[in-house]
């Protein structure tokens, strides 16, 4: 009789992880592509952006948690006329999806969370800004809200590196909007959407610290107002 103890499984969870990072990464592009490809896209704004990469400088975009699909597509498509683009993604494996797909786009990808390590983020941020010449996207409310509170990551940001926060908002006529915490809005094929850029907002270096939430309140307005705008021009334009 054989008394020695069966060998261990090997863990099958990594594996399970693996393979559907695997599925969901063409998945995910795919829907992506095809709610990009079919829905009629108008901007409104969109010469502050080509002001600031006329000047050869990186900026700091931000919007809202919920409007990922297409202000994220908006800043892609003006990496063909030279924008360097950068997306913050959290180092831990729940990001690896994100981080794969935004570097498919041809985005620089910085693995670090705003939320548990802000400091080591704002660090690298900063890096990638001032040697790389990177615009990192800021989801002003992310990653885990309050939504439509917008944190002081950008507004910091903008201090120490003396480059601009640019705020953007977009609206869609039919969308679908998830029971989540940012309640993500994803547009349906073949809606009309309204990207609206604002006009860019630089940080003077000598800000006090106390009057940093104050810019942060002052920015939260403006990404609901451009969002309104965003709705506003939809309705005028059936």
């Amino acid at each position: 009789m054989n008394d020695s103890a069966p060998a261990p499984e090997a863990p099958r969870r990594p594996f399970k992880r693996r393979l559907g990072n695997a599925l969901a990464v063409p998945l995910i592009r795919g829907i992506l592509q095809l709610l990009w490809k079919t829905c009629r896209v108008t901007v409104v704004g969109d010469e502050h952006a080509r002001r600031l990469m006329a000047q050869g400088q990186p900026f700091i975009p931000a919007y809202w948690h919920q409007q990922h699909v297409f202000c994220a597509r908006y800043l892609l498509d003006l990496q063909r006329d030279g924008l360097k683009l950068g997306f913050l993604i959290s180092p831990s494996k729940d990001g690896d999806v994100a981080a794969k797909i935004m570097a498919g786009f041809g985005a620089r990808v910085i693995r670090g969370s705003s939320n548990r390590t802000g400091a080591r983020a704002i660090r690298d941020l900063y890096q990638v800004m001032a040697k790389e010449q990177i615009s990192p996207v800021n989801t002003a409310d992310g990653p885990t809200g309050p939504a439509f509170r917008f944190k002081p990551g950008a507004v910091m940001l903008a201090q120490l590196t003396g480059y601009p926060v640019l705020p953007l908002a977009y609206a869609a006529d039919h969308a679908w909007e998830l029971n989540s915490w940012d309640r993500f809005r994803i547009p349906r094929p073949f809606s009309r959407v309204c990207v609206v850029v604002g006009e860019p907002r630089p940080v003077d270096r000598k800000t006090a610290m106390a009057d940093q939430d104050g810019i942060a309140s002052e920015l939260e307005a403006t990404l609901n107002r451009l969002g309104e705008e965003a709705a506003r021009h939809l309705e005028a334009r059936p």
